[in-house]
């Protein structure tokens, strides 16, 4: 199967760097310079002065550096320390008339790649150099694929050919790398976590904690303990500190998803967050610094909900650093075809099938359908062929299949109309809330997991509506 893009990332071929020579002797300078020299065709910078090191750092591309200890200014020891700070891979070579045994244990503890002491054996200075030289273009090589597989898998899940995605990948790319906060917005089903969790993939976060807040799913009751933690004492149940979600995702990225639905007490708290970058937790009198990069979601409008006062606008200027929209799937009709073929091949495997494609009916159906759920009610229209195809390719007749639900009767009607619009609604929503999960736990014998991915919402999010309409998972087993 075909899949998105391939190529964009700009791998660069690996051109000999250069070489940084540094020592205060007029004489050895010029002889080391001269003995690399006749050996390799780097480009070389003769430095007698230590202070010039790190600006040539800052502007070339440099593979090794070889460097005195004993020099005015600054010592080889402290220069290492400085060049490591700006790259740890960069090999450093540390020469010295005044070698012991406590002084190369100290450089090779901040690092250096080797410890030569003077007078210089030239053989081996040049088997030094060409080693190290080596050593950095592995590193080099190391990086490159690191960031072939960060694309590899960007490519195996923001699936798209079309305008629109091609246009959101290179933005993903480019935001990735900064630490700045993040507001995706998009339409129910578009993939805003997915954005999300590839930005993190990306950035020099990825081996750091993914922590994703559903903040609908949880009560407002126990939603500032779940962010913030709390120590124990605090409240009646604390019989324990707790972590917060804020300081588990610290070194890594916070996913608040649909933030828009965070009552404001909390708003005020998260604003504190991105503020000063500390967290309190509850029945604690001191801040904790917390280092997490925020992205949030929302399918809302935050400058509607801004303008009738159920949102801060503060908070919502702290969120919107960077804004990425996601395409629904109307304006990338040309994706569709790509991607339920991805979606059928999954499924298949999932389920054992041999699924071997669409009819052209099939597919100009699904080209020609509005998606309100967009990517995940394409998917889950999938799953649903998938599992009830009896046939090596689906038809128009196998997508069709509805998770239809039967009009109200006419008696139903009347008795609502006894009612105030707000209850009968409620009492609507849970008759049919009840209904729909009772039969989704039925067909998945009661688990919980495979009833929450037919019904294309969270496991977290099924879990808190089994809890508060009162369902008992186990009378389905």
């Amino acid at each position: 199967m075909q899949l998105a893009y391939t190529s964009y990332v700009n791998i660069y071929i690996m051109k000999n760097g250069s070489i940084i020579i540094i020592d205060d002797k007029t004489d050895m300078l010029s002889f080391l310079k001269r003995l690399i020299s006749r050996e390799l065709s780097n480009p070389i910078h003769a430095l007698s002065d230590p202070m010039k090191t790190l600006s040539i750092l800052e502007s070339d591309n440099v593979d090794l550096i070889i460097s005195d200890v004993k020099m005015p200014g600054k010592d080889g020891i402290t220069l290492l320390k400085e060049i490591k700070e700006k790259d740890k891979d960069i090999p450093v070579i540390i020469l010295t008339g005044f070698g012991t045994i406590e002084m190369a244990v100290e450089a090779l503890k901040y690092g250096a790649y080797d410890f030569i002491t003077k007078p210089i054996n030239n053989e081996r200075l040049v088997h030094t150099v060409r080693q190290a030289i080596q050593y950095r273009n592995i590193l080099k090589e190391k990086r490159i694929l690191e960031e072939k597989f960060k694309l590899s898998t960007l490519q195996r899940e923001l699936i798209g050919e079309s305008e629109a995605m091609h246009s959101l990948i290179e933005t993903i790319k480019t935001v990735a790398s900064t630490d700045e906060t993040i507001l995706i917005t998009g339409e129910t089903g578009t993939g805003k976590e997915l954005a999300a969790r590839t930005i993190h993939r990306l950035s020099k976060r990825s081996n750091g904690p993914f922590i994703t807040v559903n903040c609908p799913a949880i009560p407002e009751t126990i939603l500032e303990s779940e962010l913030f933690g709390y120590r124990k004492g605090a409240f009646t149940s604390a019989t324990t500190d707790k972590k917060g979600l804020f300081e588990a995702a610290s070194g890594g990225t916070i996913f608040l998803d649909e933030i828009g639905d965070i009552p404001q007490s909390i708003q005020t708290k998260l604003l504190r967050v991105l503020q000063e970058k500390e967290i309190k937790p509850l029945g604690d009198t001191e801040n904790i610094k917390v280092d997490v990069r925020v992205i949030a979601s929302t399918n809302q409008n935050l400058e509607e909900r801004i303008s009738k006062g159920q949102f801060r606008e503060d908070l919502y200027y702290r969120l919107n650093v960077i804004h990425i929209h996601m395409p629904n799937l109307d304006d990338r009709k040309d994706d569709i075809p790509l991607l339920a073929n991805y979606f059928l091949k999954e499924f298949s495997l999932q389920y054992d099938k041999d699924i071997r494609g669409f009819t052209d009916n099939a597919l100009m159906f699904l080209k020609s359908r509005h998606w309100k759920g967009n990517v995940r009610e394409l998917q889950n229209v999938i799953k649903r062929a998938v599992i009830f195809s009896r046939t090596n390719f689906i038809d128009v007749d196998e997508l069709e299949k509805p998770a239809s639900l039967s009009p109200c009767p006419e008696t139903l009607i009347e008795d609502l109309l006894k009612l105030d619009y707000r209850t009968a609604r409620e009492k609507i929503l849970r008759d049919f809330t009840e209904s729909y999960i009772s039969h989704i736990m039925r067909k998945t014998k009661g688990n919980i997991s495979h009833a929450a991915a037919l019904a294309g919402i969270e496991r977290q999010s099924l879990q808190h509506l089994i809890k508060k309409y009162n369902i008992d998972p186990s009378k389905f087993k």
